[in-house]
């Protein structure tokens, strides 16, 4: 799996890299039909503190798979997001079984 990470209007973290390419990695070693996964960071413009801005794009067969948190810091934002990302992936893996098991 490619992982592409991009943050848009503020520099780079070395640690949130690590800590979302390695939370990735094991997402993609559970679902291994993963190709790619483009992640965000950015801050929002929120006066409450939740502007920081987490959106991952996961590249799969069939519909490209997104999720997007926002929380008051960019790991807990990262956990979120990945978190639902699993949801959907679940989804995708059992439709694919049920899709097996018909033919």
């Amino acid at each position: 799996m490619t992982i592409n990470m991009q943050y848009v209007q503020m520099p780079e973290s070395e640690s949130l890299n690590n800590i979302v390419t390695r939370n990735l990695q094991k997402l993609s070693h559970k679902y291994d039909f993963i190709i790619r996964a483009d992640v965000f960071f950015k801050l929002g413009q929120s006066k409450d503190g939740m502007d920081k801005i987490c959106e991952m794009q996961l590249s799969a067969p069939g519909p490209r798979i997104f999720a997007k948190s926002t929380e008051n810091n960019f790991e807990k934002a990262a956990a979120e997001t990945i978190s639902d990302l699993e949801k959907q992936l679940r989804k995708r893996k059992e439709k694919f079984s049920r899709r097996n098991k018909v033919m």
